[in-house]
């Protein structure tokens, strides 16, 4: 055991993620998270290419599967309800619009959360109120009164991330807003949802309903077109009532969906945006997942660069003999065409979608080579004569509903 400490900042997936790897390595983790539990729900997220061979090293393509939306493909519909195209999960090998591997934010979490809670100290109900560097650690002071010293902190604590603020400077700095709102939200079933998900689009909105694990729920999904987004995103009240506003006179079933707003005890709305930095370390602090390099909900692979990236950070800090500088630089090296790849797709999946967007957008030979990159633009090293603890005990995942 290398007996390095390393303190992580979230517990969604990014930060159990990379605690997984880092205990597999030899440190002693501890994982701190503001929220006093883990969030249930959320919207699907997705495992595309690479990322479905960093679940299978993590020993957890079985718990992953277990807990998969099970959705069979995706209907566009227009306002009558009449289907225009279909996407099935079975595309492009798994990896198409409907990816093979769909799950549930708050149940990818629980399955991550699950596998390394026996082997890392989870501190929920609580942040990081302060933390000085020196050239050896990190003196952390949480809000919650202790004091301790870590090696190495890794911020994993999302799009808002407070460590990021802390570290490197006000979000303004990094935050690039795609000029989209995405809302989502779980409904009562009653509109004979099955395996299915239905997207409707018109006027650079959309509405749509997606299975989820429970059969007597689904989730509602709404985007519209917003560049003077100012609402708090702590203000849940504030924004249920911006959504009503933006999708007033959408077809479809958008009302009846809307109508559900209120009783929606898992409620999210926020920008799309992505983070974009020059460098994701400073000194022993590294940033990891949306924190460092959201790609936004518009490249569907946020779940993805998470996973890589815990992968590879843990690894590259192990083959430095846990040196912050030069495990730090190649992790950076290694996943930064991949970043940017990623969010190119999500910048031009964002223009697709406004109302003066030009139909040969995506035209052109290009695009097959960016998806490639997009899905599969990292060498996964195989780190071979690492220490490698290795899985935990498989556990069966607990479905939120």
């Amino acid at each position: 055991m290398s007996g390095v400490r390393v303190l992580v900042a979230g517990a969604s997936i990014a930060g159990p993620a990379v605690a997984h790897w880092l205990r597999r390595r030899g440190a002693e983790v501890t994982v701190v998270e503001r929220a006093a539990d883990l969030r249930p729900g959320g919207q699907a997220v997705d495992a595309r290419g690479i990322t479905k061979e960093v679940i299978r090293r993590m020993g957890l393509d079985a718990a992953v599967r277990a807990a998969r939306t099970e959705t069979a493909g995706a209907h566009t519909v227009d306002r009558d309800g009449a289907v225009l195209t279909t996407f099935s999960a079975e595309d492009d090998g798994g990896d198409g619009f409907i990816s093979e591997i769909e799950i549930l934010r708050g149940d990818l979490s629980r399955v991550l959360y699950d596998d390394t809670r026996d082997g890392v100290e989870y501190l929920f109900g609580d942040r990081i109120a302060e933390l000085v560097q020196d050239a050896d650690g990190v003196d952390v002071t949480f809000a919650g009164g202790e004091k301790r010293r870590f090696e190495v902190v890794v911020g994993a604590d999302g799009l808002h991330s407070g460590l990021r603020e802390a570290v490197f400077g006000p979000r303004e700095r990094f935050v690039r807003h795609l000029g989209h709102v995405l809302a989502f939200y779980t409904v009562p079933n009653e509109f004979g949802l099955d395996r299915w998900l239905l997207d409707h689009r018109e006027a650079g909105r959309s509405a749509g309903l997606r299975p989820i694990p429970d059969p007597t729920r689904a989730m509602a999904m709404f985007s519209f077109p917003a560049g003077d987004f100012d609402v708090d995103f702590r203000d849940v009240a504030a924004q249920k009532r911006l959504l009503r506003e933006r999708m007033d006179g959408m077809g479809w079933l958008s009302a009846e969906i809307l109508a559900h707003v209120d009783d929606a005890p898992d409620f999210y709305l926020d920008q799309v945006a992505q983070v974009v930095m020059d460098s994701w370390s400073s000194g022993r602090v590294v940033l990891l997942g949306d924190a460092g390099f959201s790609s936004s909900p518009m490249s569907g692979q946020g779940t993805g660069l998470a996973l890589v990236g815990a992968y590879i950070l843990a690894g590259e800090l192990a083959a430095a003999g846990w040196e912050p500088k030069v495990g730090f630089a190649r992790y950076e090296a290694l996943m930064r065409p991949f970043v940017e790849a990623n969010q190119e797709m999500a910048r031009l999946n964002a223009r697709s979608r406004e109302v003066d967007a030009p139909d040969t957008l995506f035209d052109g030979d290009w695009l097959p080579e960016l998806i490639e990159r997009a899905i599969n633009g990292v060498d996964l090293p195989d780190y071979a004569g690492l220490p490698d603890a290795g899985p935990s005990r498989a556990t069966s995942p607990t479905i939120t509903g």
